[in-house]
């Protein structure tokens, strides 16, 4: 096809030797700098219409004057359609091999500080694990007065902290699980055969290996109770030849050198954790400081002969008077309540309830 040298497109002119590296590109023989021009000529013009108008009046020219010869031109477009295959081809590959090295290097380059950097974490692991092997951390747990709260050590055992109760660990934790408890905790325990749990009360020790138990042992009160609700466990403090081991719905109470164990119902004891006060058929006294513990009063019976008397009932989101109503309906006592008061030594004394033999 013979296209004129000279008109104006754009501005822009085709000059002859834009029509050579036209039919060398259709032949494959420009070199990869002349075929992005061509390809750049192409991209600049194809909305053009006076260059498509040029463009069909040129082929209509050169059909009308050759209409006898055999006009077999699919060589050339399976040639063009090679040529772009074959750019393509290499243009694929360069961009692959572009790739590849781009992510070799970039592999090379980030490979070494993530070297560096894991050397100095495992480092910097071993030598945390070291100093805290060498200083242990102390942790103290505190249920304020009038609540509860819910903890959970690291080795997956879970518990709750009755009012004005500490609880005392430190880490590491689960090769040496040992936690020391003033006021009241329930404790679900984490088994852990190798390594047991072990629960320090002052001069006496409990000890699990995955159970559930309550623990009360106030100061103030002067005595060490644990109820095992599940499980098995072993108490032993100083004075004791050996370890006495306590099955489920055993209550253990240390008092004064001596301890005592009886069956009961675990349920009356854990039950706090739950916001209930259940008292079954207990003496009076027995009632009287479960109560004070309660609501932080201090309740005294001002009677002996209150001792003799048992109490059943339970409560929940009941006020101190509410249950002391119900003592009263229940029992033969009356009683008689105590504001607090500032002391002579600065201190607020507590609020004091007086129970009387009803007469």
């Amino acid at each position: 096809m013979k296209i004129q040298e000279g008109f104006f497109i754009k501005k822009k002119m085709i000059k002859k030797i834009d029509l050579e590296k036209l039919q060398r590109f259709s032949k494959g023989l420009l070199d990869s700098a002349e075929e992005q021009y061509i390809y750049s000529f192409f991209a600049e013009n194809e909305e053009n219409i006076e260059f498509k108008k040029h463009i069909q009046n040129e082929f209509n020219a050169y059909l009308k004057n050759n209409l006898e010869e055999n006009h077999n031109i699919s060589y050339i477009l399976d040639r063009t359609h090679h040529t772009i295959h074959i750019n393509e081809k290499r243009k694929k590959e360069t961009v692959a091999k572009r790739i590849y090295r781009w992510y070799s290097i970039a592999a090379a380059v980030l490979l070494v500080p993530i070297l560096i950097a894991g050397t100095l974490w495992f480092a910097g692991q071993n030598k945390a694990k070291s100093t805290l092997a060498e200083n242990p951390v102390k942790y103290t747990l505190y249920a304020p007065l009038g609540s509860r709260i819910s903890f959970s050590l690291p080795d997956g055992t879970k518990g709750w902290l009755n009012s004005g109760s500490y609880l005392k660990y430190q880490l590491p934790f689960n090769n040496n699980r040992q936690v020391a408890i003033l006021g009241e905790a329930w404790f679900n325990v984490a088994h852990n055969a190798s390594h047991p749990f072990e629960i320090a009360v002052g001069d006496s020790h409990v000890k699990v290996l995955g159970t559930k138990l309550n623990v009360n042992a106030y100061p103030e009160e002067k005595i060490v109770e644990v109820v095992l609700e599940e499980g098995e466990i072993e108490f032993y403090t100083l004075g004791l030849t050996s370890a006495i081991k306590m099955k489920p719905n055993e209550r253990l109470v240390f008092r004064d050198g001596t301890v005592k164990i009886s069956e009961t119902s675990a349920y009356k004891f854990t039950s706090w954790k739950e916001g209930k006060l259940v008292l079954r058929s207990d003496p009076l006294a027995e009632v009287a400081r479960r109560i004070g513990r309660w609501y932080n009063v201090d309740v005294r019976l001002v009677d002996d002969e209150l001792k003799k008397h048992v109490f059943r009932g339970t409560f929940q989101d009941d006020s101190l008077q509410e249950v002391l109503n119900y003592l009263c309906m229940t029992t033969p006592i009356r009683y008689r309540i105590i504001d607090r008061k500032l002391l002579d030594d600065g201190t607020i004394q507590k609020k004091q309830v007086l129970l009387y033999n009803k007469k």
